[in-house]
């Protein structure tokens, strides 16, 4: 901003702008000026700070002290990591503390084993009020319950001279997840049970002739039912006719624990209860899977010619392109599911049928279209979209005689 007349005032400098011959814009070198700077928010531009600059300060020194202000005016914002079972570790944990992030993690069976969950009383458990998205449509009786309890986990490092770390655990509980342990195990179980009579059954015969036969087959029973933690089997040889034994049963203790553990899984955090209370680390925990929804769009088969595919470099410069398309893909289903209305659901997406868009079924509706060139220098058009496609047009804000 230029200034004019007379200026016979001394230059003040310190913490104030002071006009200054410097290089405007407009070429009027002959008159003092001062800068002024905003910053303003993405959403409806509202200028949220507001700086003066001396008249001849560059302007790229003016970004740094821009963004401290930015800073103080904001406050530090802490970065939260959320992870699944392969983050938990003592150095993993002990590393992440150190540097000041937030975590949230759930353990895995190794460091809160079922013995310890199996202490956890659901009844004395507060009940958490969270809908995932996949069930905001079901009766309330139709919903999977879910429960938090506070407590604390010590991780012991690898070597003696490692200090206990103790960290804070929220022990959740989920009705939906213990109804479907339950009945996972008892499937496992009845079908090991079947095919251990089936040998037994056979025991001497042409295939169970000694107990190495039998042993064997056992073990691969256990392995593929996956019943190793619950069955004890016991294998010998009777010394009047020479055949193999086998006897065998499900030990009721454990199965006990694992019953009373159904259904619920430790969050470890480093979380204080001022920060976040117990809903509010489930929650968050929950909202790992949008990553994990991202991951299984990048991955998959990808049909590439060998040749372009030779040295790191060009694995690197694919690895980008593909993650610059999954930028792509993840906005256009922001854009759709923020313009989709209350109900989050567009008419006839899936199946004729309202849904939820997502980048799949958009581009679905979308892939039978063409843009036609236009002639004499008018823009493309979209002939005829379908009434589908109109509302998938709509919803992104395209106009199908002028799209972009």
């Amino acid at each position: 901003m230029s200034l004019y007349g007379l200026y016979n005032h001394p230059e003040a400098g310190g913490e104030y702008a002071t006009p200054r011959f410097g290089h405007p814009k407009d070429g009027r070198t002959d008159l003092r000026q001062v800068q002024a700077g905003l910053a303003v928010s993405a959403d409806g531009g509202i200028p949220v700070l507001a700086r003066a600059y001396d008249g001849g300060a560059a302007e790229i020194s003016q970004v740094d002290e821009a963004m401290r202000a930015m800073r103080d005016l904001a406050g530090p914002r802490r970065f939260l990591l959320v992870g699944d079972r392969k983050l938990v570790s003592y150095r993993n944990l002990t590393a992440i503390d150190e540097t000041g992030v937030r975590f949230v993690a759930p353990a895995p069976r190794s460091i809160v084993p079922p013995a310890v969950l199996a202490t956890q009383d659901v009844a004395t458990a507060a009940i958490v009020h969270y809908v995932p998205a996949r069930e905001a449509d079901l009766f309330a009786h139709q919903r999977d319950l879910h429960r938090v309890r506070e407590g604390t986990v010590t991780l012991n490092g690898p070597t003696a001279a490692d200090p206990p770390a103790t960290y804070r655990a929220v022990f959740a509980h989920s009705a939906r997840r213990a109804q479907a342990s339950r009945t996972a195990r008892e499937a496992a179980i009845e079908k090991a049970r079947t095919d251990l009579a089936r040998v037994h059954r056979t025991l001497g015969g042409r295939y169970y002739r000694d107990t190495d036969a039998v042993d064997t087959r056992v073990a691969k029973i256990t392995a593929e039912r996956k019943v190793g933690r619950w069955l004890r089997v016991h294998t010998d040889t009777d010394l009047d006719t020479g055949k193999p034994l086998l006897v065998w049963h499900f030990d009721a203790e454990t199965l006990a624990v694992d019953e009373n553990a159904d259904g619920w899984f430790a969050l470890l955090t480093n979380l204080t209860t001022d920060e976040a209370d117990a809903d509010e680390v489930l929650v968050t925990y929950k909202g790992q899977e949008a990553v994990e929804r991202r991951y299984s769009a990048l991955k998959g088969p990808l049909g590439i010619a060998p040749v372009f595919l030779q040295n790191p470099k060009r694995i690197h410069g694919l690895i980008h392109l593909l993650c610059l398309s999954l930028l792509v893909w993840a906005l256009i289903e922001r854009e759709a599911r923020r313009a989709a209305g209350p109900s989050g659901k567009v008419p006839g997406l899936y199946a004729r049928r309202p849904a939820v868009p997502t980048t799949l079924l958009i581009v679905r509706a979308l892939a039978p279209m063409r843009l036609v060139p236009g002639r004499d220098g008018q823009p493309g058009y979209i002939p005829r979209p379908t009434p589908l496609q109109q509302r998938v047009l709509d919803l992104l804000g395209v106009d199908p005689t002028h799209p972009p």
